[in-house]
């Protein structure tokens, strides 16, 4: 029941920008807790990635004295991946493509964040 909400949520968040390709939530340790993600596209890759960036991201944010970790933005030739904290023990993942208009992106992730975070 709970994935099931989840998966609408994110499949809300893909709805809302032509521009987002896919989305998941993972936990921190990098397990896929839910995803709607394309044919094709490995669930466990975009977990362990993400958990690897997250990790490096908090590290990062630590040891250079700049907080508490909010996001991390990864830009490629191919597009984006922005990953978002969505409550303690998540993060939201989402892949959009290169010419994307990240501050309707990151307005749309910042709410499905939160709505993710209720439901965990």
């Amino acid at each position: 029941m709970r994935a099931d909400m989840l998966t609408s949520v994110l499949t809300e968040l893909n709805g809302t920008s032509g521009d987002i390709e896919a989305s998941g939530v993972i936990s921190t340790d990098g397990l896929m807790i839910a995803a709607v993600l394309p044919a094709g596209m490995d669930e466990d890759r975009v977990g362990a990635m993400s958990a690897a960036m997250l990790s490096l991201g908090d590290r990062t944010a630590q040891e250079l004295a700049r907080g508490a970790l909010e996001q991390v933005l990864i830009k490629g030739a191919k597009g984006y991946v922005l990953m978002t904290y969505a409550g303690e023990e998540s993060v939201l993942t989402v892949l959009a493509k290169p010419n994307a208009k990240l501050g309707l992106i990151f307005l749309d992730v910042k709410r499905a964040a939160v709505s993710i975070a209720e439901l965990l």
